[in-house]
């Protein structure tokens, strides 16, 4: 019944696996992203955002509907973007982490639009914080329309910390899970560090979830000033 009352109206959406994919403001152009696909107004996409902000659960939904080839950032994977039949479709996650060398990359967006491709790139931050030296593909890149899922709203925060808490079998009272998420630093991956350690301090003391014992715990997860 609490677990009832504390669920907000925010829509889901299917996403590979167990888990569904929140819809957000700060994450819906992102979904638009993927919904448009095939009719992208170009060949590559980009897809930026911070860990855990769900761009691997978008890239997972994007590829069970156009089966895109995941690439691995290997220049040996050139050949087969070269040698695919037209309108094929590639995803290159972490791209400003990716082995890719920038010659190879710049190839790659070549290739993607010569053969009537598609590509989906993710990144953790926009192209000119890369450290690109090739200002034609910084060009390139830069030139790339840009979903950003952004910081997560107060809405969507609230979801994360309830669903990691029901996963975990454990009820929360609504002041609790008021206070962690104004507590909390705005990220789902705060978010989930959070509930492991109130989880842990219940657990390690025996006692109840509360605001005082998600206070004593979010001390220990987030650095001091």
């Amino acid at each position: 019944m609490m677990r009832e009352q504390l669920v907000l109206d925010l829509p889901h959406r299917a996403a590979l696996g167990a888990d569904d994919f929140l819809v957000s403001d700060c994450n819906r152009l992102a979904v638009e992203l993927i919904d448009a696909w095939p009719e992208w107004s170009a060949p590559a996409q980009l897809l930026v955002g911070p860990p855990a902000s769900g761009k691997t659960h978008l890239v997972r939904v994007w590829q069970v509907r156009s089966d895109a080839m995941a690439l691995t950032g290997d220049e040996g994977e050139l050949a087969a973007v070269e040698a695919a039949p037209r309108g094929s479709a590639f995803v290159l996650e972490d791209a400003d982490r990716a082995s890719f060398g920038e010659q190879a990359l710049f190839h790659l967006m070549n290739l993607v639009k010569e053969g009537g491709h598609s590509l989906l790139i993710t990144a953790r931050q926009p192209p000119p914080r890369w450290g690109i030296d090739l200002p034609d593909l910084l060009s390139r890149l830069n030139a790339l329309p840009l979903a950003d899922i952004g910081t997560p709203d107060a809405p969507l925060l609230k979801t994360v910390l309830l669903k990691h808490f029901a996963d975990r079998q454990l009820n929360i009272e609504p002041k609790v899970l008021e206070y962690l998420a104004l507590h909390v630093d705005r990220s789902l991956e705060a978010a989930a560090r959070a509930v492991e350690a109130v989880d842990q301090a219940a657990l390690g003391s025996g006692r109840k979830i509360s605001r005082q014992l998600a206070a004593e715990a979010l001390r220990h997860t987030q650095p001091t000033e």
